[in-house]
């Protein structure tokens, strides 16, 4: 896989870093995952990443669910529980929408980008890397979903300084390429 990245620098947001590649193997703060409501794991990043942290996980999110989500994590909601064996600190699990063509579901979308940062922020984190959440079995078309991802991140660093580092960890190279059209127009 290539492992190109490129950073931008932007006075208002700081660095932002775009990776091509795995994000269960990202070395920061937090892991986000693009989660499916029930919390208990699923396909795509949300598996990957419940498969590589271990039995902790799960055992957090089944603790969630036994609490205050037991119909689950709405869309766009944040929630945070350990990383396992993960190399971040913590996961913070976010649900993004399924794209419909019919109904503009873009502020959901950036509900999972604004929420998780301010629940890592609230952790005291200061790295966070980032999927591109909703692009995948949710059908998300990935230049929106770069558009929202990027405008989002930006806006709400502002809001979570102590935030240092944002990566956007993508899966190809065509994703990476819209990621970084979106970031070089911010």
């Amino acid at each position: 896989m290539d492992r190109r990245s490129a950073r931008l620098k932007n006075a208002h947001v700081g660095h932002l870093e775009l990776v091509m590649g795995d994000i269960t193997e990202q070395d920061v703060d937090v892991v986000v995952n693009a989660a499916n409501s029930s919390l208990l794991g699923g396909g795509g990043v949300d598996g990957a990443i419940h498969r590589k942290g271990g039995p902790d996980i799960l055992a957090a999110c089944r603790a969630l669910r036994a609490g205050h989500y037991g119909r689950g994590l709405k869309t766009g909601q944040a929630v945070a529980t350990t990383a396992g064996r993960l190399a971040a600190r913590w996961v913070v699990h976010t649900v993004g929408p399924v794209w419909s063509a019919t109904h503009d579901r873009s502020e959901l979308l950036a509900d999972c980008y604004r929420n998780s940062l301010h629940v890592a922020a609230g952790l005291g984190a200061h790295t966070v890397a980032f999927p591109a959440i909703s692009t995948g079995i949710y059908r998300w078309p990935v230049e929106s979903a770069a558009t929202v991802a990027v405008a989002t991140i930006a806006e709400t660093r502002k809001q979570t300084p102590d935030i240092t580092s944002v990566r956007l960890v993508l899966f190809d190279k065509r994703a990476f390429d819209a990621y970084e059209v979106a970031a070089a127009g911010q």
